[in-house]
């Protein structure tokens, strides 16, 4: 037996299933697993059938190479603004419920940058506590690693250091009396779900999917259920309603509306707020095609 799986096996951490509610705005905030989640949908579209709850809504605050500090949403400024400026969306936002998951870059600075990680991983916790004042925080350990075949890197090692900061996140949301979901530990020694040993394909994602929402201590909708015509048409739905938002909230041209050159085209920075109706109307959908693939035997 791998030596890191045997030590995820001796530290098997017990589930409470995260509560929603009726009409809750829930965020995904996190780094390059989160962030790509929202391309393929399976994530989403899973959780929408487990939750049993009526007109949820999701947005994806995931940002690729994105860290416990916000480094990666600072744009051409200092790292401290991406921190701001997540702290502002957060705030604009006020999310019911905070789904988060980093660690899977931290982990490679080892023990060494242990201390560091929690540390600034509390900081983000106070930080949003304070601004969306959200009625559940769940903490997601990371997922583990592949290792590929050479000429890829083995993975065993950072295996081990993932298992570490798994339990770190654990004992931590244990201190602040949050949820934890052990991710890693569902996912376990799974094959063949990453492109590059870190980052899922879209077979990896549809794969792990379950085990994610297996993770927040929900039940899973049935096989036909998520094999169903309808729950494709829900996937395809939530996945459009993705991009609206993401058109909405990181545009493209975000320089030339916001930032220092906003001077040339920042009169246009009123046409986001379009997305909105476009993206509730998606809602509508999902809600609708929710209840239709539920319905199926």
């Amino acid at each position: 037996m791998k030596p890191w799986l045997l030590f995820l096996l001796l530290t098997i951490i017990p589930v409470t299933a995260v509560t929603f509610e009726d009409d809750d705005m829930v965020v995904f905030l996190g780094n390059t697993v989160i962030e790509r989640a929202q391309k393929y949908g399976h994530f989403e579209t899973t959780l929408t059938l487990a939750s049993e709850k009526k007109n949820l809504k999701f947005r994806n605050f995931g940002w690729s190479g994105d860290t416990v500090f916000g480094h990666a949403r600072s744009y051409f400024g200092p790292p401290n603004e991406g921190f701001d400026r997540l702290k502002a969306d957060l705030g604009e936002l006020k999310p019911n419920v905070i789904i988060i998951c980093y660690g899977a870059g931290a982990a490679f600075e080892g023990e060494k940058g242990l201390t560091e990680f929690i540390n600034g991983y509390e900081r983000l916790l106070d930080m949003v506590k304070a601004s969306a004042k959200p009625r559940e925080i769940v903490i997601v350990s990371p997922p583990p690693a592949e290792s590929l075949g050479s000429p890829m890197p083995d993975m065993t090692e950072h295996n081990q250091r993932l298992a570490r900061y798994s339990k770190a996140l654990f004992e931590m949301a244990k201190e602040h009396n949050l949820h934890f979901a052990d991710f890693f530990a569902t996912v376990g020694d799974s094959t063949g779900l990453t492109d590059n040993g870190l980052h899922f394909t879209e077979n990896g994602y549809q794969t792990v999917a379950p085990k994610f929402v297996q993770a927040l201590g929900l039940t899973l909708p049935t096989g036909n259920q998520l094999q169903s015509e309808p729950a494709r048409k829900l996937r395809a739905t939530i996945i459009a309603k993705n991009k609206f938002f993401f058109f909405r909230w990181r545009p493209a041209n975000e320089t030339y509306l916001r930032l220092f050159r906003k001077h040339e085209q920042g009169n246009n920075v009123k046409e986001l707020p379009m997305f909105d109706p476009i993206i509730a109307d998606r809602e509508k959908e999902i809600e609708t095609l929710k209840k239709t693939t539920l319905a199926v035997k």
